[in-house]
């Protein structure tokens, strides 16, 4: 008597893919962070004041939302993995085109046709993860999102590394370029076949199935007419995945300034919130996967929130150096399973074509990244940077009210 599938763990062709998918992740990651240290070099070069070079960096972001909405087409059309590697391969030249732009408006076209791109491997690679993650039986959607931090870690130390050797930018982002888009490419050799939505996506297949072909269709791939409770719910995890970028977003964005700015912290000590709370990012997604097995994505993400809420409202009530890094490392571990949860729940949707939801809440969570610094920055100039980061905890609300609409199932793989 054979083993039933479910029991005996992932396949060959699900492990292979699931690295696959990880080097995907690591490369988005790693690609764009190769861009931002290169940043203050090409605002000086092209003579940009502050303002300008503000609203010319929200370019990225505001490519994104203007191409993600193609994204679902795409993946239905060519499949998750192709579209993932194919806007890993242009974004890689746009990100090479920002790089070394002779003028402003080169400068803000290159990144928004960058974004434009990045948006379809945002969407590409979470929909091929999740296929793995149905095929698996069990969370290790996580863990993805962990390596991209890595890969912005890895990024971020290849750019500091070719400023130290005073290596020419254009020949710095033509070689990071090549490499990550040669990675992408030999990682969708490894992806899983077939077309999303038609393959088995929920469990190893059995040897009479090896190839991975089957006309099961997964559950937001049966298609009807959108209820309204269905796009309430939609609503909600877009809600959800928004209030996660934003506290991203002033993780990023803010961190230092604030230290340096309101707390008069030195150089490195203010870059020192920064690294905690992408550390901290880290170490939340690649233990994510666990706690929701064992807890349910509802338990998790509505914990995460509150952390954000106290962590960084403790910082703010009671403002100081040790005190701040460590709010923002606990809002960094809060947030980490957010966004993937919201994205997850959303392309699980019933009533929804095959990664509709996925897209919708892809494509309108980027509202977050392209929202929060000038949000901030006005609340800032009226009061003080302090009072512009309660958006933070106010976010971190937002989470544990509309964590309500995910589930409560626990992984039937959790004690493999």
């Amino acid at each position: 008597m054979s083993t039933p599938a479910a029991m005996r763990g992932p396949d060959q062709v699900a492990r292979r893919a699931r690295v696959a998918v990880a080097a995907l992740f690591l490369t988005n990651g790693a690609l764009f962070a190769n861009l931002l240290p290169r940043y203050p070099q090409i605002k000086a070069d092209l003579a940009l004041s502050n303002t300008v070079y503000g609203l010319a960096v929200i370019a990225f972001p505001a490519g994104a939302i203007a191409s993600g909405l193609f994204a679902g087409m795409l993946v239905r059309r060519l499949g998750s993995a192709r579209v993932a590697v194919l806007g890993t391969v242009v974004t890689s030249v746009g990100v090479l085109c920002a790089g070394v732009a002779p003028t402003t408006a080169a400068f803000v076209g290159a990144l928004f046709a960058a974004g434009a791109m990045d948006a379809l491997t945002d969407v590409g690679q979470n929909a091929h993860g999740l296929r793995v993650q149905r095929r698996y039986g069990r969370s290790i959607f996580n863990s993805f999102h962990a390596l991209w931090s890595v890969g912005c870690v890895v990024g971020g130390a290849m750019a500091a590394g070719a400023i130290a050797l005073d290596l020419p930018r254009g020949v710095h982002l033509a070689i990071t370029g090549a490499l990550f888009s040669a990675v992408a490419v030999v990682a969708l050799r490894f992806c899983l076949p077939g077309v999303d939505g038609r393959v088995a996506d929920h469990g190893p297949v059995d040897a009479d199935s090896a190839d991975g072909a089957s006309d099961e269709v997964r559950p937001s791939a049966v298609v009807g007419r959108p209820s309204g409770r269905t796009t309430l719910v939609l609503g909600a995890f877009v809600l959800l995945a928004i209030g996660g970028t934003v506290v991203e977003e002033a993780g990023n964005s803010w961190a230092a300034v604030y230290l340096s700015d309101a707390l008069g912290a030195a150089g490195a000590v203010a870059a020192s919130a920064f690294v905690a709370f992408m550390a901290a990012q880290f170490v939340g997604r690649a233990t994510g996967d666990r706690l929701v097995d064992r807890f349910g994505q509802r338990a998790v993400v509505r914990a995460g929130g509150v952390l954000v809420v106290l962590g960084m409202g403790l910082a703010l009530a009671f403002p100081s150096v040790p005190g701040t890094v460590a709010g923002f490392a606990t809002a960094g571990f809060g947030v980490a399973t957010v966004v993937p949860a919201a994205m997850h729940a959303a392309d699980e949707l019933p009533g929804l074509r095959a990664g509709t939801g996925l897209t919708v809440v892809t494509w309108l969570m980027r509202l977050g990244f392209l929202l929060t610094p000038p949000l901030v920055g006005v609340v800032a100039d009226a009061t003080s940077i302090r009072a512009g980061l309660l958006v933070v905890p106010l976010a971190g609300l937002v989470v544990v009210l509309t964590a309500t609409v995910l589930s409560t199932r626990r992984s039937p793989g959790a004690r493999r």
